[in-house]
């Protein structure tokens, strides 16, 4: 909502100026900051946001640095990451850990996925990465939008 302004501003603009390809303004549920008690992403922290152009190694330093605590679900962006993001793209949620961990594991619900990480069976250790790697498989295009331009 604190981009609306600025978005319908854009679109009376191009009306102004008959152009005829406005702005579509695609609106979504707000993400957490990465960081603990932060409502929303800052543009202003860098490390508590994860911007199109950061590279992988950049992400998975900022999801790995994350605030998560173990069994909790409320407040935790990680999990606001795969509810709003991750599940919604990919229609499941892959976590690899060795067999001694409980092995591989495939979430296709978030209420499941709650249900396994408020009760210790899936750790931070298990889930950041987890994460990390399905931000990054959406953040491909990246490469792709980098290669219109060389």
């Amino acid at each position: 909502m604190d981009q609306r302004k600025v978005n319908v501003l854009a679109r009376e603009y191009c009306d102004d100026i008959k152009r005829k390809n406005k702005p579509i303004i695609l609106s979504h549920h707000m993400l957490p900051g990465l960081e603990e008690g932060q409502a929303k992403m800052s543009k202003s922290d860098l490390l508590s946001s994860i911007f199109m152009e950061d590279d992988e190694a950049e992400v998975n330093l900022k999801i790995k640095k994350a605030y998560c605590l173990p069994g909790i679900v409320e407040g935790n962006p990680c999990l606001e990451y795969v509810k709003y993001l991750i599940l919604p793209w990919f229609k499941k949620f892959e976590i690899e850990r060795s067999a001694e961990n409980g092995g591989d594991k495939s979430f296709e619900s978030f209420e499941e996925l709650v249900a396994d990480y408020e009760s210790g069976k899936l750790h931070p250790a298990d889930l950041k990465p987890a994460l990390a790697k399905a931000l990054n498989k959406i953040l491909e295009v990246r490469s792709f939008h980098l290669s219109i331009y060389l």
